[in-house]
């Protein structure tokens, strides 16, 4: 269990002891959250009943006591940054060398903080953002457990406050590879032989965007050959040079990206932009789903630095849900209450004609974009696209977590149909 550390019996100043650790407090409790809540939650933190809490893009994690012999799985999301966001804020890390050296201290520098959010780049969470979930039947907002743990990770904030970046979407070794690539463009070693400036290309929105809709033609075909171009998809690939031994990637790897980019330029030209908002994550779940090799995956799964459980169940999202699917998958939305009302009475209606395997459903609770049957450990999910995406909750006791077990589809009586049936195939 993580311990309290020493501090007053009472008030917040018991959880952190750096200024950006007390400022992670005081987000919480100027938050919009229950303070009823919060005020056990901080009780139950002070007797160590929060767990080893654990840090992943947008989410902290950690099993905490309560009542039951087993402890409950609470967890607390915060909505991490876009590209855009990320750049500026590296620029604001990099534009001056004491900051990184000072992160790689354990220490935040308060003038980076507020730089960033000069810049509309929240690094400290704003008060509305903290967004804490629980597997405890307590349906306050938060429950005492996911209070807990928010107050917990003050003091691991205190020790590392890298955590706020990974909690933002990007781990260490990510903030800290891309400050070493602006170091190096800033020391000169961005400059081409002749001494033009490389360019940084510019996002694929952007190139997209201002696409005038004429495609470069292919090059003319070799003398005394007849009949029209091949299609660029079946052209042998021209990457014929092997990389050095101590490359980290292979001829087939680049090859294989080259074909990645190809088909998703062809996309894009076909009118599917989805790709082009694209995080690195998504991307990293996109590949992974493509059906890539064992050694691909753990590659991506390092790149990424979610745990490989984790990484597993996003790309499980996306085989069935696609871009949509992760982001159900990743974090609870806040829908349209009309159609969270209707598709709750369309599954348990008892005058409704029975659809399929729908006959006898229990209990069924709501929570933000989700509908529950805890007695059948069903679950479906309203994404951003207005379909229903089937979960199941796999494993038992502390353990179990919930998982994406069948396609989306848009009526959620099928997709609960769907949930059951992947429920008795288990």
């Amino acid at each position: 269990m993580t311990p309290a550390r020493k501090a007053p019996r009472t008030g917040s100043r018991a959880f952190a002891t750096t200024w950006w650790g007390q400022a992670w407090v005081d987000a919480l409790e100027a938050s919009t959250l229950d303070s009823g809540r919060l005020s056990r939650g901080r009780t139950y933190a002070r007797k160590g009943m929060v767990g080893p809490v654990t840090v992943t893009p947008g989410v902290l994690r950690a099993e905490v006591e309560g009542s039951n012999p087993w402890p409950y799985n609470s967890a607390v999301h915060l909505p991490v940054l876009t590209d855009a966001q990320w750049d500026t804020l590296l620029d604001a890390i990099a534009a001056r060398a004491g900051r990184t050296a000072a992160l790689l201290d354990g220490e935040m520098p308060a003038d980076l903080v507020d730089d960033a959010r000069t810049a509309s780049v929240p690094l400290l969470p704003e008060a509305s953002e903290l967004d804490p979930e629980c597997s405890c039947p307590d349906w306050g907002y938060p429950c005492k457990h996911a209070a807990a743990l928010c107050y917990a990770t003050a003091a691991h904030l205190d020790d590392d406050p890298f955590w706020l970046f990974t909690l933002r979407g990007r781990t260490k070794d990510a903030v800290l590879t891309a400050l070493r690539t602006r170091r190096q463009a800033r020391t000169g070693a961005a400059l081409e032989t002749g001494g033009t400036p490389r360019g940084r290309g510019v996002p694929a929105r952007d190139a997209f965007a201002s696409f005038d809709g004429a495609f470069t033609p292919l090059p003319p075909q070799a003398e005394g050959t007849e009949g029209p171009p091949a299609d660029p998809m079946s052209v042998p690939s021209p990457l014929t040079t092997t990389p050095p031994p101590e490359a980290p990637f292979t001829l087939d790897d680049l090859e294989a990206l080259a074909r990645d980019t190809a088909q998703r330029a062809r996309a894009l030209a076909a009118g599917h932009t989805a790709s082009l908002t694209c995080t690195l994550l998504d991307d990293a779940v996109r590949l992974a789903a493509s059906g890539v090799g064992e050694h691909w995956f753990h590659q991506l799964v390092r790149a990424t630095g979610l745990p490989p459980l984790n990484f597993a169940l996003l790309v499980r999202a996306q085989r069935h849900g696609g871009h949509a699917g992760v982001a159900v998958a990743r974090a609870p939305l806040t829908p349209d209450t009309a159609a969270m009302a209707a598709a709750r009475a369309a599954l348990c209606d008892p005058d409704a004609e029975p659809k399929d395997d729908t006959a006898n459903t229990g209990r069924v609770r709501v929570w933000r974009n989700r509908l529950t049957a805890d007695d059948e450990a069903i679950q479906i999910r309203l994404g951003p696209d207005n379909r229903w995406h089937p979960y199941l909750r796999e494993g038992r006791g502390p353990t179990a977590q919930w998982w994406p077990c069948a396609p989306a589809t848009a009526d959620p009586v099928a997709a609960f149909v769907a949930a059951r049936t992947a429920a008795t195939r288990n």
